[in-house]
């Protein structure tokens, strides 16, 4: 479905966005709330944007999971586990999201947002350093609960979604910023075609402004990988706390 009829620098708006979106979301996450409105600017309707941007979400977390997983950074194993309850979320939340509007819910997560920044910010040890063995920490239960609400928030959504898989990953899995990225990406990955097809079930899609978006989102989660599996996970935390604050502050009062 086609929505919006584009000029010419609309396009490059939109390859842009993408770019820097895809960095964005590959490293630590909200680039959605950058992401939705340029497609509500271009003239797509709210419910739309939402349902479009996963086209964009879907390709650029294939793009990030498939660097991660060259680089040695991705277990498998734990994005495959954990992505049962993340898939079954999201199916929730986006259909939820063809029904309500998400306006106060955006601002109780911004709030959230706040806390994880401090939280991010104060005990640096437990997102920079994780666990040395590899595989996941905690009741195996408990992290099905809490990945399954976290997909509802990303079928729902989907903007500021990589801060609670982060913060699930980091500090409930116990796995160190890098890994934990690797892992969100996938679980982004094998949740976000389900949500996608509540959405094209819907009449909430437009195919030509989402592939555009993937353009950029595409090429910013390929330079995303190899810049959080170069630098390390110091350089990733402070890329979260950047876009952790920013969004926060987006989320409360915009």
């Amino acid at each position: 479905m086609d929505f919006a009829n584009l000029e010419w620098y609309q396009y490059l708006l939109i390859i842009g966005a993408g770019l820097i979106a895809g960095f964005i979301n590959t490293l630590a996450g909200s680039g959605s709330l950058l992401t939705l409105p340029l497609l509500i600017f271009i003239g797509l309707p709210p419910n739309v944007a939402n349902g479009t941007n996963r086209i964009a979400i879907m390709l650029q977390s294939l793009v990030g999971s498939m660097g991660f997983r060259k680089q040695g950074a991705l277990d498998l194993r734990a994005g495959l586990t954990l992505g049962i309850p993340s898939v079954a979320g999201s199916i929730a939340g986006a259909l939820i999201a063809l029904a309500i509007n998400a306006k106060s819910m955006e601002r109780v997560v911004g709030v959230l947002l706040i806390v994880m920044f401090f939280v991010v910010l104060l005990k640096p040890e437990a997102w920079l350093k994780g666990r040395k063995e590899k595989g996941m920490a905690g009741s195996l239960w408990v992290n099905f609960i809490v990945f399954f609400l976290i997909g509802v928030y990303g079928g729902f959504i989907q903007a500021g979604v990589g801060f609670f898989l982060l913060g699930g990953l980091v500090l409930g899995a116990g796995l160190d910023l890098v890994r934990a990225n690797a892992i969100k990406n996938f679980l982004v990955f094998l949740y976000t075609p389900f949500a996608l097809a509540v959405y094209v079930i819907g009449h909430q899609v437009d195919y030509k402004a989402g592939l555009i978006l993937s353009i950029g989102s595409m090429t910013g989660a390929w330079l995303g990988t190899r810049s959080a599996v170069s630098w390390g996970p110091i350089f990733v935390r402070y890329v979260l706390l950047i876009a952790v604050l920013i969004s926060a502050v987006q989320l409360i009062f915009f």
